[in-house]
């Protein structure tokens, strides 16, 4: 990769906990002369001045950066993935969050860290993401889609269709449909099927079904999944990648398409996935 002019900065939202990174960033930026961009939000919560040469406050987000720096957990590397979504540019993630499964580096040794950021001394890895598509909207999904009955009402009645065909229809809490990427999080709690970074595809869980037969299923990248909530009278909530989205209403429906290549995420010369889930989920069970 080139070496980096620009770089827009994300951080998660408790800043006490990233400022002595920030402050490392700001250094190493500015003995390489990068400057940083911080959009309104990221100006307030670390109430920064204008003054620096190193950065920009209150800047728009622009797509036209060398790279994007996330401090945070995998929540904020995936706004930064959605936000750079068919750029190419870069995702470098600095783990401040519990997991950080799609972090580049741990907040260690930062300053070489940085210095690797804006020197361009990494690989990237092209991530897919999920198109999903309702009668009025649109959403992308880095992670996953999941479908789930609203609080404090009955239990969902999903069914779901591939290219056409009626796959199953469950009494369940929800349905989640993950990336590779994403199907370490919801999708394995679920106990639906961990994918490699790399593999074309995406998976279908159920959460909660009530049934003995319910099982997942990864669905080919050419193939549309559709969603139908079966429930007259029950809506369903929808996220994305976590986030409150929309809902179903009863009889309607809602389609997922798989896309590949969407998202550019950084990772250190020969990173392993393997290598990474068992760093990850190995350091949870410990």
């Amino acid at each position: 990769m080139k070496p980096a002019r620009t770089a827009t900065v994300f951080t998660h939202r408790r800043p006490a906990e990233t400022a002595g990174a920030l402050k490392a960033l700001c250094d190493t930026a500015e003995e390489l002369g990068v400057t940083l961009l911080f959009d309104a939000e990221e100006t307030r919560k670390h109430d920064l001045r204008p003054g620096s040469q190193c950065f920009l406050v209150n800047a728009e987000i622009s797509r036209d950066v060398d790279v994007c720096l996330c401090l945070g957990g995998d929540g904020t590397i995936l706004h930064a993935l959605r936000v750079y979504a068919n750029t190419g540019i870069p995702v470098f993630g600095v783990n401040f969050g519990e997991v950080g499964f799609l972090a580049t580096v741990e907040p260690d040794g930062l300053t070489d860290e940085f210095r690797r950021a804006f020197l361009g001394d990494y690989e990237t890895l092209a991530l897919p993401a999920i198109e999903l598509t309702d009668e009025r909207d649109a959403w992308l999904a880095m992670n996953d889609v999941s479908i789930h009955r609203k609080p404090g009402l009955r239990v969902a009645d999903l069914a779901y269709q591939v290219a056409g065909d009626e796959i199953g229809r469950v009494r369940c809490d929800g349905i989640v449909v993950a990336t590779p990427a994403g199907s370490t999080g919801y999708n394995l709690a679920n106990g639906g099927p961990v994918m490699a970074w790399g593999v074309e595809g995406y998976a279908v869980s159920f959460i909660a079904p009530h049934s003995l037969t319910a099982r997942a299923l990864v669905v080919a990248p050419t193939d549309t999944v559709v969603i139908q909530n079966r429930s007259q009278e029950e809506p369903a909530d929808v996220s994305v990648d976590g986030r409150p989205v929309c809902e179903i209403a009863p009889g309607g429906a809602i389609r997922a398409g798989f896309l590949g290549g969407v998202g550019t995420l950084a990772q250190m010369p020969g990173a392993s996935f393997y290598h990474r889930l068992r760093e990850k989920f190995g350091r949870l069970a410990t």
